[in-house]
Order: structure tokens, then C-alpha cells, then sequence
């Protein structure tokens, strides 16, 4: 399908000679000339938004000359400058767990516009979508040849009514391809062959056109392919099916933050190392909404796969996007992972001409820097529940004790291990740590102990430095005679099979077979929550004793309750480092002075002495990883296996929701939709469902794994005779928004204020009485009475999830009131009809001396302007009330319609009826 450009182009519009072919090409020094303002000194990040602008304007687009003018106070101002804008990504990306609810929601458009008399055809996506199943694989059999195979049957077993939804959209919508399961993680299989770095296409006058390759994904860490100069970020699955079906996304023109890198990685570090000072560093600085663009000479020595890393954690830093601009890099990558040289040689060009390129001259206007000096970076991890917790490795163990003492309310400030207390006095010294007998083994674990070590997740595994290094110290560990501890549970699940491909031909793939790390998948696992069952007995042992187990993962995220219900602390590593505490077997070693076990001629192995060295790394990859590799694995990428091409589907245009299913189910959005949308309300008399901390996650409102039998979501299968073996996980069901309902604010580690010390999905419902969230939220709708859920700061942190602002609106919360948002949950809150609220001059839910008995109004509602200040009175449960200001998170105009249909979605619905 044509591109849609705008029509005054004579000025900025341009054409290219690359290769002896010409193409036309939207110029920004060309809109300089113009008159249009100064865009020299712009960072390159923007500079792919501002090109955004250029090729729109006055097309009937939303984009004016005021908002390309936008751009040059944007520099003139010192970075800052944010008017709204209307911008086009190229293309969507989607993974599974999310895109199954996406196709979901465009299926039943379909529907709801045929109720309305309009054509179906409308639902339709208007840009490349591409979706990549690979969060559906978990780890029930690990540590033996037999892992892959025995992982992807059960996959199937599990996901078939999935798949065929699946397949059926593929058939039934435009534009929409379906990667494989058991190919790779989406955002490497985007960085290794989707992505271009500069985009072709045809324009409505038949003229192929070159520009930025761009993209919105519906998983958070799509910001990976920054890495390589192609500006994307992670939003909801709402946002990403409105931008599907032709709406644009409505931002501010960021900050752009500017991150300095010198010298280079010394001896013994990694990317990883590297990405967790980042992480912390940025956090500290604070860029939520931000853009950070990395520059520097420190990047000539920065290989595109450690760039990639360092942008695939964007959301842990709370960015939009990480991004590095185009250079000799760049290009480098491109042409070892396969694309065409006329790709590589247009990228080139386009990026010199058009102002792009990263040269020795390169020095932009940022809104704000700060700078690091890569020599300084040692190894690290970061946990025990959070991706910024940074802790170089030295003094790792230490602040595990610090973590045991702190869950055991046990204060070691003065330097004592711990006391008994048996009365008044505390007078007998015993150990910090509690310890187990694991039944029908010869071995104890503790608190402390690695249950889970997994060299899994896109952040890693898309580096063959990282990953060819893991694989020599499993290499030297094993001529030593070395293997795992037998209570940690070992995967290696890489985000694409080209790795497989040069682990094969470097010999490393044997070696790490011999210490457990067999090949269990190709997708997301551990990282996702996939990490599948603990040993019977180990999680005995952990549950009946109370034990602080511990895991150890390559991956990107560390929140509580997310990798496994038997796990309390999570620690992020690089995959070399996930080997060795597999070798060790316990958080309390201290890896840089202590042992990892006795070789086989009985003396200690420390790390040194299965370290490898830089020149040993470089020189395998070098070796190794070759353009013939991706070529030969991405051959084929959209035909799948036998087992997908055994997959049958219905072709129709719009789906045949089967009653019995319990994955895929029509939502309720769109039924009974009224042709025109409503008024905003005030909220009148609302009660409080929740009262949360700091740091509340999209994976404590929505967690992603598995769920008991004793849950709401769980009671709701055994009631449809699904037995427990097949619950599967929350992430796999969210096609069923009844399953999804009643996992709304049910991570197992969630913790609502209203009860005391509690745990778990729980709140007091209408008769004062804890109950689970979904059944008090049930009781409330009934009674016609509106909901409030109260928050701390950094609320809705994480991932891109749709479902925890989904779950939350159809729990009938009205408004949610926090200190501070996230940028993509305040987005997906809006997405679905409900408001942010933010507190001002002070106020927050400790100051306000918040119980959970108090009555909510908030006024100002039916007259809102963007982040408009309105009243809002608490009547405590004595009958005293408290009037406040809080401050409307409703950013942005086209946000309040938004609102006013009842949600994004509701409005693109609604606009494409009454055009056909």
C-alpha cells in the first residue's frame, strides 16, 4: 500500500543518486534553506522526528509549518521546546503475549463497525505490522538434549487456539505478517533482518521515497533497535492498533539528553557491566519522556551489538529511546548481518546528505548531558529487585546479607550477624541465614541459595560478545572438571537461532551443554516469567522453610514476583556471570575472592581462572559470526516449522469467537457502542479499590506467569474443567479478558496499604471484609459506585502491558492518583477512558493519611484542558473532608476525545464508521 505524503513538498523535497538509481528524499538542510529555521545543531534522534514533520506537513496530516518551525526553538531554547505534534512511525512491531490482544481488539472493530454500518474493511492495518511469537515458550524440561524439542511440543500443546487466532489474522488483515514461534525474540529478529536504518516505499504519485526507518513496537524493549540508529519506542497495544489503523501519535517534542561516552572497556568487563551504570545513572538524572541520544569518541570503540544493549534498557532507565546515530558502524552491522549492499550504500548516502551521519564534527545542542568514562566500568550485577539496584560484583554478597537481614527484621548495622531474641534481651548469637534439607537429596540450600540461573532475554543474547564469552568460561570450567550446583535450575534461551549457528561452529555450545545450559528455546523465558516449575522438592524446601531463594539472569527485568513464585531475589548479570554463580550455586559467595567450587585435581577455582580474555572473545566472534549465518537463518523466516505450518485456521473476514474457548474471547469494548461519543463526568463518591507504593509495575498490576489454583483466574478455569497443568501463564491468556480481570492487581508480591501486611491481590471490599481485588471491584460494580486507586511514585514502571491499564478500567476504576507516572502507562490509562491524576503542592498518600475508608470526588472533569489542575475532596470515614488539588494527566488534546469516547480505540471505531 502507497505512503500518504504531504502535498507542499516543492521546498524540502529532494532526490538522491545512489548506486546509479535516483530516489526522492525529504531534506532538512533543504527546510533550513527555506527560511524554516536553524536545524544544524539538532541531535540526530530528532532530527528523524523533525524529517517526520517535513514529509506530512500539509497533507491534511496535523502538521503544520508552526511545528516544523517547532524544532529550531527547540535548539534556540536549549533543548527544550514541547508542542504537541502529530508523528508517523513506518511500521508496528508486536510480540505475542501483546499482539494477541491487539488482533483481538481489531477483530472485534471488526464487529463493532459492522454494528454501526460501516465496512469492515476499515479494520484494517494501513503500515507494516510484523508479529513475532516468542513469549509463549517456557521452561518445564532444562539441563538435556531433549530440552528444545520437549519445550516447543508443550508450546504447541498450550497455544493452539492461539496460534490459529493467530494464523487467521494474518489471512484476514492487510499488511500484518506472523513470525514463527521457535525463531527468536522479536526485537533481535528487528535488529538482525526486520530493520533497515533507512526505509523505502511508493507515495500516492507512484515516486519511491527514502526516509528514517521508524517504528512504535507493543513491547517496552523494542527501543533494542536505537542501536542502530532506527528510532523506536515501546507503547501500548492500544496505541499501537490506533497508529495501525492511521492514527497518529500525538507527543511533545522531548528532551533530548545527551550521554557522553569516552575511552573503551577495559579487561574483564562487558556490555552488561556497562548498560547497569547506565541504567543507574540515568535513573538518577531522570529522563522519563525523554529521549537520550549516546555520542562521543568513546562509540568508536562500541560495537553495534553493545549499543543495541545499552538501548534495549531504555525502559529500565525510564527513557523513550536510547539512541546512536548512524556512523561507520552502522554500516559495518548491517552488512555482517545481511542486508543488501544497495540498503548499505543508500543508508550512507541518505545519512550524509540529510544530516544523520556521526562524524568526527559531531557535536549537537542537547537539553541536558552528562558523561562516562568507559574505563572506568567494573563487573557488576544489579538486584534484588529493580534493573537501577547497581552493585558492583566486589560487594555483591555483601548486600545480599543486607537484603536477608532486611526481610528478617534484623538490624546488622553494628556489624554482628544476628541475635536470637528470647525476650527482652537478645543474648544468643545464631547465623543470618536459614537453611533446608531438600528431601530425597544429599544437599541443603539456604537463604541465598541460586535456584534459577538463565542466560535468556533479548538484552544479552543478542550479543555475540557476551554470549561467546559465557561460553568459554563454561568451556574453562568444564577442562577443569567443574559443573553446577545441582539445586540451580540452568537455561540458554537465545534470541535468535544465528547464535545457535556460531556457538555450533566456536565448539561452545558442547561446553556449555556439560554444565547444564542446554538449549531450551528460542524466545523470551526467564526473562518474561516463563522460567517453568522448580524441582518438586526444591520448592518444598523453599515455601515450607521460608527461604530467600535467589536468580541469576541474563535479562532486562528483576521485579518482584516476575521470574518465579518460589524466587524473592532477582539479580541481573551478564551471561559470563550467570555461568559462574551457576558454578557457585549461592548469591553468599563473594565471586571476586572466594572459590566457585575445587577443580578435579581438588584445588579452588576462582573466576580468574576461567575468565576469558578480550583478544579471546574478539577474535571468536570474528571468527564465527558471519554474514553467511544470518543470511542461511533468515531465509525462511515467515514459514515456520512443521508444526506451524500444520497450524489450521478459518478464513473470514471477521472471527468466529469459538463460546468454549478459554484463551480467546470477545471483549466488551465495542459492544452496545453508541454511534457518538459521550461527555466527561465529574467522578462523584468514588471508593478506594487500592492504596500502592512507590515503584508500583505494570508486572504488579498485571503480572505476566503463572497463577494458583486458588486465584480468581484460576478459580475461573477449574470452574471450566481446565485443570491446573494447563493454566499456562496471565501472558498467554490476555486473548481472554476475563482471565485478564480477575490477574488485575494480583502479583503475588503486590502490596495494598489498606490491610496490613498482606500480600497478593487483596483489598477490603463494600462490608469492610479483605477479599481478592476482582471480587470487591465486582461487589462495588454492582452498586453502581466508581473506583480510585491511590500510588506512589514511578507509578506504572515497566513494561508497555495494555492489560494493566485494560484490567484496571474494566475493574471500573474511574481514576488512578499517584505521585509521579511512567510514560507509557499514563499513555494506556488515557488509551482506555481512564484518568491520571497527579498530586501537587506536597500532598501524597502518607501526608494525607490515606486508610482506604475515604469517599472520592473530583470536580473541574466536564470543562478539562490539558494538564489542567482540578479540586478533588476526600471524606475521610469520621465525615471530616479535605479538598486538594491534583493535577490532570490528560496531556494533550486529542487525549481528551479520547477520553470522551470511552478510549482510543473507541474513537478511531467511531471516525472510520463515519467515513464508510
Amino acid at each position: 500500500m502507497p505512503i500518504k505524503v504531504g502535498q507542499d513538498t516543492a521546498k524540502t523535497r529532494k532526490t538522491l543518486s545512489v548506486n546509479g538509481k535516483s530516489i526522492s528524499y525529504y531534506s532538512i538542510p533543504a527546510a533550513q534553506e527555506a527560511g524554516l529555521g536553524d536545524f544544524s545543531k539538532l541531535p540526530a534522534a530528532l532530527k528523524v522526528v523533525l524529517e517526520n514533520m517535513l514529509r506530512f506537513e500539509d497533507g491534511g496530516f496535523s502538521v503544520s509549518v508552526d511545528d516544523i518551525k517547532a524544532f529550531a526553538e527547540w535548539g534556540a531554547n536549549g533543548g527544550k521546546n514541547p508542542r504537541e505534534i502529530a508523528y508517523r512511525p513506518a511500521r508496528v512491531l508486536m510480540q505475542d503475549f501483546t499482539g494477541v490482544p491487539a488482533v483481538v481488539d481489531l477483530a472485534a472493530m471488526r464487529d463493532g463497525i459492522k454494528n454501526l454500518g460501516g465496512d469492515a474493511q476499515k479494520i484494517n492495518p494501513l503500515n507494516p505490522v510484523d508479529l513475532v511469537i516468542d513469549h509463549s515458550v517456557m521452561i518445564d524440561e532444562f539441563g538435556n538434549p531433549r530440552a528444545f524439542q520437549m519445550n516447543v511440543d508443550r508450546e504447541y500443546e498450550r497455544n493452539m487456539e492461539r496460534y490459529q487466532f493467530l494464523k487467521w489474522g494474518q489471512s484476514a488483515f492487510n499488511n500484518f505478517r506472523v513470525v514463527p514461534p521457535g525463531t527468536g525474540i522479536c526485537h533481535q529478529v528487528n535488529l538482525e533482518y526486520l530493520a533497515q536504518t533507512v526505509w523505502t516505499d511508493t507515495d500516492q504519485n507512484g515516486e519511491e521515497v527514502a526516509y528514517p526507518d521508524t517504528l512504535v513496537g507493543t513491547d517496552s524493549h523494542t527501543t533494542m533497535v536505537n542501536g542502530m540508529a532506527v528510532l523506536g519506542w515501546g507503547v501500548g497495544g492500544i496505541e499501537a492498533e490506533a497508529a495501525m489503523l492511521g492514527q497518529p501519535i500525538s507527543m511533545l517534542i522531548p528532551e533530548v539528553v545527551g550521554f557522553k561516552l569516552t575511552g573503551q572497556m577495559v579487561e574483564g568487563t562487558t556490555a552488561t557491566d556497562l548498560v547497569l551504570k547506565v541504567v543507574e545513572m540515568l535513573r538518577k538524572h531522570g529522563v522519563v519522556g525523554k529521549f537520550v541520544e549516546f555520542y562521543g569518541e568513546g562509540l568508536d570503540h562500541l560495537p553495534l551489538p553493545d549499543r543495541a544493549t545499552i538501548a534495549n534498557m531504555a525502559p529500565e532507565y525510564g527513557a523513550t529511546c536510547g539512541f546512536f546515530p548512524i556512523d561507520e558502524e552502522t554500516l559495518r552491522y548491517l552488512r555482517q548481518t545481511g542486508r543488501e549492499e544497495d540498503r548499505i550504500a543508500l543508508v550512507e548516502a541518505y545519512a550524509k546528505e540529510n544530516g544523520f551521519w556521526r562524524g568526527a564534527d559531531y557535536a549537537p545542542i542537547y537539553s541536558s548531558t552528562l558523561e562516562l568514562d568507559m574505563g572506568t566500568i567494573v563487573p557488576a550485577i544489579s538486584g534484588p529487585k529493580r534493573p537501577q539496584d547497581y552493585l558492583p560484583l566486589t560487594g555483591a554478597s555483601s548486600a545480599f546479607e543486607k537484603v536477608v537481614a532486611e526481610y528478617r527484621g534484623i538490624d546488622i548495622s553494628n556489624g554482628a550477624k544476628d541475635m536470637a531474641d528470647e525476650g527482652p534481651v537478645a543474648t544468643k548469637p545464631v547465623n543470618l541465614h536459614k537453611t533446608a534439607k531438600v528431601e530425597g537429596e544429599d544437599y541443603e540450600i539456604r537463604d541465598g541459595s541460586v535456584v534459577i540461573a538463565s542466560i535468556t532475554s533479548c538484552t544479552n543474547t543478542s550479543n555475540p560478545y557476551v554470549l561467546i564469552g559465557a561460553g568459554l568460561v563454561a568451556r574453562k570450567a568444564r577442562e577443569l572438571g567443574l559443573n553446577r550446583k545441582p539445586w540451580v535450575k540452568t537455561s540458554l534461551a537465545p534470541g535468535s537461532q544465528v547464535v545457535t549457528e556460531y556457538l555450533e561452529a566456536a565448539g561452545l555450545q558442547d561446553d556449555l551443554d556439560a554444565i547444564g545450559f542446554n538449549l531450551v528455546g528460542y524466545g523470551c523465558t526467564t526473562c518474561i516469567g516463563n522460567s517453568g516449575p522448580l524441582q518438586p522438592e526444591i520448592s518444598k524446601a523453599i515455601n515450607d522453610n521460608d527461604l530467600i531463594a535467589t536468580s541469576v539472569l541474563s535479562g532486562n527485568r528483576n521485579f518482584e514476583g516476575r521470574i518465579s513464585p518460589d524466587v524473592r531475589a532477582n539479580y541481573l548479570a551478564s551471561p559470563p556471570l550467570v555461568v559462574a554463580y551457576a558454578l557457585a550455586g549461592d548469591m553468599n559467595i563473594d565471586l571476586t575472592s572466594e572459590p566457585l567450587g575445587t577443580s578435579k585435581d581438588g584445588k579452588p577455582v576462582y573466576l580468574k581462572d576461567i575468565w576469558p580474555t578480550n583478544q579471546e572473545i574478539a577474535e571468536l566472534v570474528d571468527k564465527t559470526v558471519t554474514r553467511a549465518a544470518f543470511l542461511k537463518k533468515y531465509a525462511d523466516v515467515f514459514k515456520g516449522d512443521e508444526k506451524w505450518q500444520a497450524v489450521e485456521t478459518t478464513d473470514a473476514e471477521t472471527y468466529d469467537w469459538p463460546a468454549s474457548s478459554t484463551y480467546i474471547q470477545n471483549p466488551p469494548y465495542f459492544q452496545n457502542m453508541s454511534p457518538e461519543p459521550g461527555t466527561i463526568s465529574n467522578i462523584e463518591g468514588a471508593k478506594v479499590l487500592a492504596i500502592l507504593g512507590d515503584m508500583v509495575t505494570t508486572d504488579h498490576i498485571s503480572p505476566a506467569g503463572s497463577f494458583a489454583a486458588s486465584s480468581p483466574a484460576g478459580k475461573y478455569l477449574l470452574e471450566r474443567q481446565v485443570q491446573p497443568r494447563e493454566f499456562n501463564s496471565y501472558g498467554s491468556r490476555r486473548g481472554n479478558h476475563e482471565i485478564m480481570m480477575r490477574g488485575t492487581f494480583a502479583n503475588i508480591r503486590i502490596k495494598n496499604e489498606m490491610l496490613d501486611g498482606v500480600e497478593g491481590g487483596y483489598t477490603k471490599g463494600p462490608d469492610g471484609e479483605q477479599t481478592s481485588i476482582y471480587e470487591a471491584s465486582m461487589a462495588y460494580q454492582e452498586q453502581g459506585t466508581p473506583l480510585v486507586v491511590f500510588g506512589g511514585e514511578q507509578y506504572g514502571a515497566g513494561s508497555s502491558r495494555d492489560w494493566a491499564a485494560k484490567g484496571t478500567a474494566l475493574l471500573g476504576v474511574k481514576a488512578v492518583i499517584a505521585e509521579s507516572f511512567e510514560r507509557i502507562h499514563r499513555s494506556n490509562l488515557v488509551g482506555m477512558g481512564v484518568i491520571p491524576f497527579e498530586f501537587t503542592g506536597g500532598d501524597n498518600r502518607k501526608t494525607l493519611g490515606l486508610k482506604g475508608d475515604e469517599t472520592v470526588s473530583i470536580h473541574g472533569l466536564d470543562t478539562i484542558q490539558p494538564l489542567q489542575e482540578v479540586p478533588c475532596t476526600i471524606t475521610y470515614a469520621d465525615g471530616t473532608a479535605k479538598t486538594i488539588t491534583l493535577r490532570c494527566r490528560i496531556d494533550t488534546a486529542p487525549e481528551i476525545e479520547y477520553i470522551e469516547n470511552g478510549g482510543v480505540l473507541h474513537y478511531v471505531l467511531r471516525n472510520l464508521a463515519k467515513e464508510s
